[in-house]
């Protein structure tokens, strides 16, 4: 299996999870985050939290097996891009074990 986490911009978050439901990848996690990077956007704003961070982001993430891998990356590029620079990252990364906490029972999706 596969674990995949994207850091997308927030406007585009219901088309990646709406193209990523439509090819079976039910299951994403959401997390509301606040980001650096080199490239400032022209409306960038400072963070409320954080005196450093200026972009919001949402991390998504989700588990696939491993010949899903590429399938989900092309969905989230094609449906996470934008015409600006810096629409975010993707990283994917081995699951060597998983398991269900009702029953600690291997997971194997």
């Amino acid at each position: 299996m596969k674990e995949i986490k994207a850091f997308i911009k927030p406007n585009r978050v219901e088309n990646v999870v709406a193209a990523l439901q439509e090819a079976g990848h039910e299951s994403v996690t959401l997390s509301k985050g606040e980001g650096t990077g080199a490239y400032k956007q022209k409306d960038a704003s400072p963070s409320l939290d954080f005196h450093f961070t200026d972009s919001p982001v949402v991390k998504l993430e989700l588990v696939c097996q491993c010949d899903e891998s590429d399938n989900v990356v092309q969905l989230i590029c094609a449906n996470a891009q934008t015409p600006e620079r810096s629409d975010g990252i993707i990283y994917v990364t081995e699951i060597q074990k998983a398991f269900r906490i009702k029953t600690c029972e291997p997971f194997d999706k």
